[in-house]
């Protein structure tokens, strides 16, 4: 079973192509005007095990936002395309990942009920020229768009890279057990038969 797709998104404002293939090696092909993102996305794909491929343009003459939402849209479609009828995933996963003072804690569960969940204090701060407050804008879009219910927390961190990093690399980790299949069933992982 293939568990592969490509979305494609194209509105007034952005111009999105992803293709995400859940059982690949972590290689990736990403091309974004936001090189931080690009440095995000290259966690995800690398930590998740995922082949991903991600080529965007969008109006970040104005500002970062549009581009980094409709991003995080696509990928949550792509994500759900490429998840078939969910039968024999493990469902839910917890994934902690330090990075060095930091520490982030991401539970996810594959439910068909999109739901986030983001406490980590960041500052409206820049990180290069990304700003921080798109760290949960981007995973909001993803949640909403792949079905997802996600949870992100830090116990404690101070240096702000390390911290969104740490999120990303522990987002790539959950989403890969969560989605991962289980050689002891076969059966859509709900008591109601469907996701």
């Amino acid at each position: 079973m293939e568990r592969q797709a490509q979305v494609k998104r194209t509105t007034s404002e952005t111009d999105i192509e992803v293709s995400i293939n859940l059982d690949g090696t972590g290689q990736q092909e990403i091309a974004t005007p936001i090189p931080f993102l690009d440095h995000m996305l290259a966690q995800i794909a690398r930590h998740g095990h995922f082949d991903l491929v991600v080529k965007a343009s969008g109006d970040t003459h104005i500002d970062f936002h549009h581009t980094v939402e409709d991003i995080g849209i696509a990928l949550g479609e792509a994500f759900l395309k490429a998840l078939g009828d969910k039968r024999g995933i493990r469902r839910f996963a917890h994934a902690k990942v330090p990075l060095n003072e930091a520490m982030a804690d991401v539970v996810v569960d594959i439910s068909g009920r999109a739901f986030f969940v983001f406490n980590l204090d960041l500052p409206k701060s820049k990180l290069g020229q990304f700003d921080v407050e798109l760290v949960s804008e981007f995973f909001q879009a993803f949640s909403a768009n792949s079905g997802v219910t996600l949870h992100i927390n830090s116990p404690y961190w101070s240096n702000l890279h390390h911290i969104v990093e740490a999120s990303f690399k522990a987002f790539a980790r959950a989403l890969d057990q969560a989605s991962s299949l289980d050689p002891r069933s076969k059966e859509i992982p709900s008591t109601k038969g469907t996701l």
